[in-house]
């Protein structure tokens, strides 16, 4: 018998946020766009239960909540918010966080720069 694995993802979540290595870039703050993705294993593909899955909803919460603390790094608020999906879902076995931070001041025509964490239990 093979095994049933199930993906919940946000993409594209776009928060106002102050964070950056430079003290003007945590008082000015930029647009950051977020995408969690969260796999796991399903025992009863049948079962139309919230409890069953990973509520989205509560994705958008965590991804919001940490993304609302100022920090110097990227790194930081992505190791933060998979810790906080690690301990919310615990059925979940691999975790994906990625932030962009769109137009970093760096002098130049640059889109966004982007910071990628990923877990597996």
């Amino acid at each position: 018998m093979g095994t049933i694995r199930q993906k919940v993802s946000l993409e594209g979540v776009r928060i106002f946020a102050y964070h950056g290595f430079y003290a003007e870039e945590r008082v000015l703050g930029t647009e950051f766009i977020v995408d969690v993705d969260t796999e796991l294993e399903v025992f009863s593909a049948g079962d139309d239960e919230l409890s069953n899955t990973v509520n989205y909803e509560k994705l958008y919460q965590i991804i919001s909540f940490e993304m609302k603390i100022p920090r110097k790094l990227l790194e930081t608020v992505a190791h933060a918010i998979l810790d906080q999906i690690r301990h919310e879902f615990l059925a979940v076995k691999n975790i994906r966080v990625v932030i962009r931070k769109m137009h970093p001041p760096l002098g130049g025509d640059v889109r966004n720069s982007t910071i990628e964490v990923n877990y597996s239990r």
